[in-house]
């Protein structure tokens, strides 16, 4: 039989404490720590100033698969899947790291923020730990990408290989071009 560890509560207050600086949502801190509703509740107001944001989590898959976000998910997937097969860390500490080490190589989305959030993060290890969402390699650079599971994965061609047509055309690059025309 497995020895489980005992983790205490101020071990608790930490791991509460690392995930809302890495912006997690309510719902998350829940599902991965023991504490009560009502002390997360205040610990996320004292950290944030403001109450966690309301309203459900993320729950389908299709995010995951359009344009900009696949590559950013895909990223973090090949981050995560390396840091569990070779660093010896699994479960929301492995969540954790590998999100650290994915806002390290990318910028922030026009709003500030990075495209992919810590709770969608958690939310894509969780489709891939139910099999909704697996990883397929591009047939021409090789890359590891998500995909649905189900999906035919037989020359599978990735977004950065076959852009979309409307792919970077947000409003943002559009009223950057407009600025720079006048």
């Amino acid at each position: 039989m497995a020895k489980k560890s005992v983790v205490t509560e101020s071990q608790e207050i930490q791991l509460a404490i690392e995930l809302i600086n890495l912006g997690a949502r309510l719902q998350l801190l829940e599902s991965e720590t023991s504490l009560s509703r009502e002390r997360l509740l205040k610990l996320y107001k004292e950290l944030r100033g403001v109450s966690p944001p309301k309203g459900m989590l993320p729950f389908s898959t299709d995010w995951f698969i359009t344009w900009q976000p696949n590559i950013h998910s895909s990223l973090f997937m090949g981050i995560h899947k390396y840091l569990v097969e070779h660093a010896q860390v699994s479960g929301i500490q492995a969540v954790m790291k590998a999100y650290r080490l994915y806002l390290e190589q990318v910028e922030p989305g026009a709003d500030g923020e990075p495209i992919l959030s810590l709770t969608r993060a958690w939310t894509l290890v969780r489709f891939f730990e139910s099999k909704m969402l697996s990883t397929a390699c591009c047939s021409e650079c090789g890359g590891h990408f998500v995909v649905h599971h189900l999906d035919l994965k037989a020359n599978y061609t990735c977004g950065l290989c076959h852009m979309p047509s409307r792919a970077g055309k947000t409003k943002r690059a559009k009223l950057d071009s407009a600025l720079m025309a006048a």
